[in-house]
Order: C-alpha cells, then structure tokens, then sequence
C-alpha cells in the first residue's frame, strides 16, 4: 500500500463530510482524495473539492434509464481514478448489487442513525417518533443490503424532549464529522478489513462505540 490511500469520495449534496476529509487529509490523514464524484451537478461538495484543488465529475443519474447502466457508468468513471477506498459521504442513490459487489471490502458509507435501528431516510424524524432516547451515527462496510453492512464504529448522542429533527441532524452531523475520518485512518493504515462478512479492526471485531 503506498504512503497515502487513494481514495474516491461520491456525495449528493453539501459535502459537509467530505470537508472533513479534506480538512483531516491536510493534517495527517494518510489519504489522497482522488476525486469528487456527484449524480447532481449542483451539489456544493463539488464546489468544496474545487476550492480543494480536487478534481471532480458529474454522472447524472437523470441521464441514464436504468439503474444498471448508471451504475456501470459510475463504476467506469470511478475506476479511471484508480481508488483503493470508495467513500459514501452523502451520496443520495442506491447502488445495485453488481455495483457494490465490485468495491466489497473497500467501500464504506456514514449514516445518520445508530444502526440497525433506522435505516434509510428521514433517520432523525423517526428517531423522535419512536421515542429513542439516543441517537447517532455509524460508519459501516456497504454490502448489497441498504444500510446493512458490518458496522466499524458509531457515535451515540442524547435525545431530549424539545428535540426537533433538525437539533438532533446537527448534533449527529457533528459526530460523523469526527468518527468518519478516523474510520478512513484505519483503513489506511491497513488495520481494518472486511473479512468473511465481518468488519475486523486490528484482526478483532470492528465495532468501536464512541
């Protein structure tokens, strides 16, 4: 594995995480942030990659009639970077089995819930109707199944009864702002793997709860 990871990062929208990366990747963080890759074109993560010196793409899924052949031509446009990881940092499309099957063990995803409880959309809403008392994020392998993957680590935040979805979106956003980049060091440093389904960090199970 060279000095620093070669990495790929896909996002829909903002790119508050992606910043993170970025702002990580300047310290110490032993990756080299490839490119930016969008399915909207107006995604701000692509104007942070920009101010970034990072090079960035647009594979917009409205151009494509099936899942299938977007995929294909998002995997192509992938691979022309040549990536060791592929990071989901809020990239609002689901991915078929061929997709994922091709980036097994070296594509990971954060999602805004402590899974497997909530998994998909809306996560801070149905917290707050299931009346959870925490809430979260995870940081997880992607695997065919949505949101199933074998978890790596998660962050646990309080719910209070004045919550709104909005207060609890941004505490949770807080948290994947820091365990995400901490995921990605590990795998950079060639400590955690996906192995026979399992995440292992350091060759003993993974998950870490911070």
């Amino acid at each position: 594995m060279s000095a620093k990871l070669p990495i790929v990062v896909l996002l829909s929208g903002g790119g508050t995480n992606l910043q993170s990366i970025i702002d990580a990747a300047r310290a110490d963080l032993p990756v080299e942030i490839r490119a930016v890759i969008s399915n909207r074109a107006d995604a701000f993560g692509l104007e942070r990659a920009r101010r970034a010196d990072i090079p960035t793409e647009v594979v917009e899924h409205r151009q494509f009639t099936d899942r299938d052949s977007y995929d294909a031509a998002l995997m192509k446009c992938i691979d022309g970077f040549n990536p060791e990881l592929v990071v989901l940092a809020g990239f609002m499309r689901i991915l078929g089995d061929d997709f994922v099957r091709h980036y097994q063990g070296r594509m990971l995803n954060i999602h805004p819930s402590l899974l497997p409880r909530h998994r998909g959309l809306n996560t801070h809403s149905r917290c707050l109707e299931a009346g959870d008392a925490e809430h979260g994020a995870s940081v997880h392998f992607v695997t065919p199944e949505l949101d199933a993957g074998p978890i790596i680590l998660q962050a646990r935040v309080p719910v209070s009864p004045d919550d709104s979805p909005e207060d609890l979106a941004s505490r949770v956003l807080e948290q994947e702002h820091r365990i995400y980049p901490r995921a990605i060091r590990w795998f950079a440093e060639g400590r955690l793997k996906l192995e026979n389904g399992h995440a292992l960090l350091d060759g003993q199970p993974a998950l870490q709860r911070d």
